[in-house]
């Protein structure tokens, strides 16, 4: 009887499939691999009786590849600081100082005036004390790796009370009972979810050997109604009778409460929001707060605070595992110098944020007459974690029953991230560049 014809014997060579796949974008020894991984579970499917084709598997993989390298993304979804999608862009000249540095050499550690070796990030240092009143500052990559060095510094070891109501998780399963705990630091829950006063406090730093006190801001969430907290001035005078430090978390970064970028007034959505300055005016002896949110620059993780205390978070061993880079001490300069020469206005998440409807209307109603739909008033939000429960009205254009459209647009030749709620599509041009507004139209046309 002749053999019968081997099942896995039509399975191409991988480097056959390489070859006809395409994946031109892509570099050759990531296509390699592709056709190594469709040729093995095409074989596998063969085993399990199912038609084991190579071909496709190898084609939708490229696919994949091709939309998981980082491009740019159209932000129609009504939220300005979009974790998923990078959170704040940065202004043209922080992105230019960041280019300069990454294609050159640069005096990140050296000393212009003598040669010698100099500390990284002084100039930005500098900016921090003038923009906020701070004695001496400190980077790092971001502000969970702020706290974390803030309190393994100096709290290893020791116990840190904290508000119940202040005992966050954020996004990406950040804890911060976990954080805590990585630091070395005991952490003692003091009060309760909604009512916490400074005698709580009084009584962990009486009964506990404590490291510090921690105060962290509720940056992804509100708790309303009968409740009570310990203010930055009382949490600093009763730290102090104990001689421990007042860490503060406030997260977002606003560097001043009067925020006098935006003109002789605060707009609604920022009247609760914690200021760096205001908290240093009030006691603290370390604030932490993110450099890619409120502040409109790049991730990163800031710490101010009296000189003896960042000295002391300076000479721990994290710091230098923690530290940045020279391409994001460059273009966090440039943000700060921004604020410093009143040019605030020219980071782009405030340019977003003030847009009144008189700017916005023209182009909803554009879009609106391009596509149809329906413009309805709504709420643009903040994001990333700031200024929780609040937002700012923008008109935005839905399509109803359109929602379908989601997935397609994030997929096109220009990805547009739109919101899909109740079976509609809606299109927030808040955060979309106003020359960017056609290609919306051209993608949502495409994409039906």
């Amino acid at each position: 009887m002749p053999d019968e014809k081997s099942p896995y014997r039509d399975l191409p060579a991988v480097d056959e499939l390489a070859a006809a796949i395409g994946g031109e974008d892509l570099a050759r020894p990531l296509v390699v691999a592709i056709a190594r991984t469709a040729v093995e579970r095409a074989r596998a499917d063969i085993e399990t009786g199912s038609a084991g084709d190579a071909r496709s598997i190898a084609e939708d993989l490229v696919a994949e590849a091709l939309l998981a390298r980082s491009q740019r993304v159209i932000n129609a979804t009504g939220v300005l600081l979009h974790t998923n999608l990078g959170r704040a862009p940065i202004s043209a000249s922080a992105a230019e100082a960041a280019r300069e540095s990454a294609v050159g050499f640069t005096n990140v550690e050296l000393n212009l005036a003598d040669g010698s070796r100099g500390g990284r990030g002084v100039h930005t240092t500098k900016l921090l004390s003038a923009l906020t009143g701070a004695e001496d500052a400190l980077v790092v990559n971001n502000n969970a790796a702020a706290l974390l060095l803030a309190l393994a510094a100096t709290s290893d070891g020791k116990a840190v009370p904290v508000a119940r109501g202040e005992l966050i998780e954020i996004g990406g399963s950040y804890r911060l009972p976990e954080v805590m705990e990585v630091s070395g630091a005991r952490l003692v829950e003091v009060g309760t979810t909604n009512r916490t006063r400074v005698s709580d406090y009084a009584t962990a730093l009486q009964i506990h050997d404590c490291g510090a006190v921690l105060k962290v801001h509720p940056s992804n969430y509100r708790v309303e109604g009968f409740t009570e907290e310990a203010s930055v001035k009382e949490l600093a005078e009763v730290a102090h009778r104990r001689d421990v430090p007042l860490i503060h978390d406030i997260g977002s970064g606003l560097l001043d409460e009067h925020a006098t970028w935006l003109g002789p007034s605060l707009p609604e959505w920022l009247k609760a929001e914690p200021s760096v300055r205001h908290s240093l005016d009030n006691g603290a002896d370390l604030v932490t707060f993110s450099g890619d949110k409120l502040l409109g620059g790049p991730q990163a993780g800031i710490i101010v605070g009296s000189r003896d205390a960042v000295a002391a978070l300076s000479r721990h061993p994290l710091a230098r595992a923690l530290r940045t880079d020279a391409m994001t001490q460059a273009a966090l300069a440039a943000t700060l110098e921004a604020y410093a020469d009143d040019r605030a206005m020219e980071i782009p998440f405030w340019r977003m944020a003030t847009l009144e409807d008189a700017d916005l209307r023209p182009r909803i109603d554009k879009l609106e007459a391009a596509l149809g739909g329906e413009s309805r008033p709504g709420v643009s939000l903040i994001g990333a974690g700031s200024v929780p429960g609040t937002g700012i009205p923008t008109p935005q254009l839905v399509l109803a029953g359109e929602d379908h459209l989601y997935e397609r647009l994030l997929r096109s030749s220009s990805p547009v991230a739109a919101r899909r709620a109740e079976g509609d599509l809606i299109v927030d041009l808040r955060a979309v560049e106003p020359a960017e507004d056609d290609v919306v139209a051209e993608m949502v046309s495409r994409c039906r």
